[in-house]
């Protein structure tokens, strides 16, 4: 037998998680809500809507500058274009000349683009290539193989310092018959005086940001000096391994490289370039401007192999890869060099 003041077992409800919770278990009791709890969560309800009320007034600031700015463009645009045709409508010399400076700037905006798409036509075909040798290797296959190894001859057809290079994988193309051995060959001949050449470039760049840094008095002006160097440097090794990108496709390279750097584990590299800073003693050995410039170059010089790996067409099969600790040492005795002819 049941009792009257037995109360039914309650149902599930659904309420939000910024509900009061004592006022639902009140509610759900049966019991009347009121006093301090009733007084709590209006206080509450009060304090949330007020925050919300100011977080959405109008920002009359920000409303200021948006409008002064879109003034400032609009006039600057209107003062461009009545410019332009009261230059164009006069019929002396000042109109032939505004027309003359019209046609080369157009005429120079469109060798940028034509440039800027073979720059990206010629990524593309080289990450194409790259995707050919890496399925050869993984399924080795002799006529794959031949295959691979005609259109990586293809693609450097016609460069004089690898005439030698592509003579001989001609010549001794006949003569291997094992899988594998024919690109061998070809990193041999061809890829490895390019990794000889584009460590030069690496070193070079390494050294001017490790010098910039160290007498820059400004860090703005160091920061933007190492950006425009190491999109520099991308480029310049790409034109050496058959890329030649624009200033949009070194970007792209450049996000490539942070990408593939994020995805083989960044934080151990820099790990690792720190044990060389602590392992050789660079700081006391040095000052500390030069010793903050050799950071930076030894950081260009990661960048830089880091982008050999992602631009070159084979991977490292017959060649010895690039080291960064090799042209980190070589950086460190350059600065020393230059520390003690300072001294001096």
């Amino acid at each position: 037998m049941t009792n009257a003041n037995d109360t039914p077992p309650r149902k599930p409800r659904v309420f939000k998680t910024d509900d009061i919770t004592e006022d639902i278990e009140f509610a759900d009791a049966g019991v009347p809500t009121g006093g301090a709890v009733t007084t709590r969560g209006a206080e509450a309800r009060a304090r949330r809507l007020t925050a919300d009320d100011v977080n959405r007034g109008f920002r009359f600031g920000s409303i200021l500058f948006s409008a002064m700015g879109a003034l400032a463009t609009l006039a600057a645009g209107l003062w461009f274009t009545r410019f332009v045709s009261v230059a164009l409508e006069r019929q002396d010399w000042v109109g032939w000349l505004a027309f003359g400076l019209m046609m080369i700037i157009a005429l120079a905006l469109f060798g940028i683009v034509v440039r800027e798409l073979l720059g990206f036509r010629r990524l593309a075909r080289l990450a194409r290539l790259r995707t050919l040798v890496r399925s050869t290797l993984a399924k080795p296959d002799a006529a794959a193989e031949r295959k691979a190894v005609s259109a990586l001859l293809a693609h450097y057809r016609g460069r004089p310092d690898l005439a030698w290079g592509l003579a001989r994988v001609k010549d001794h193309s006949g003569d291997v018959l094992e899988p594998g051995e024919l690109l061998r060959l070809s990193d041999r001949e061809l890829l490895h005086p390019l990794d000889g050449e584009a460590r030069k470039v690496i070193l070079a760049s390494a050294k001017r940001v490790a010098t910039v840094a160290a007498i820059s008095p400004i860090m703005w002006i160091a920061m933007g000096f190492v950006l425009v160097e190491n999109v520099r440097m991308f480029r310049a090794i790409a034109t050496l391994y058959g890329g030649r990108p624009g200033i949009l496709g070194a970007l792209r390279l450049a996000r490539n490289v942070i990408g593939h750097i994020i995805a083989t584990g960044g934080l151990a590299m820099t790990d690792d370039l720190l044990g060389q800073f602590v392992g050789q003693d660079v700081l006391r050995r040095l000052s500390r401007r030069l010793g903050e410039g050799a950071f930076n170059g030894a950081l260009t010089s990661r960048l830089g192999v880091v982008a050999v790996e992602v631009i070159r067409p084979l991977p490292y099969l017959d060649s010895e890869p690039l080291r960064v600790r090799e042209i980190f040492n070589e950086l460190v005795r350059s600065l020393r060099g230059a520390d003690k002819k300072a001294e001096g």
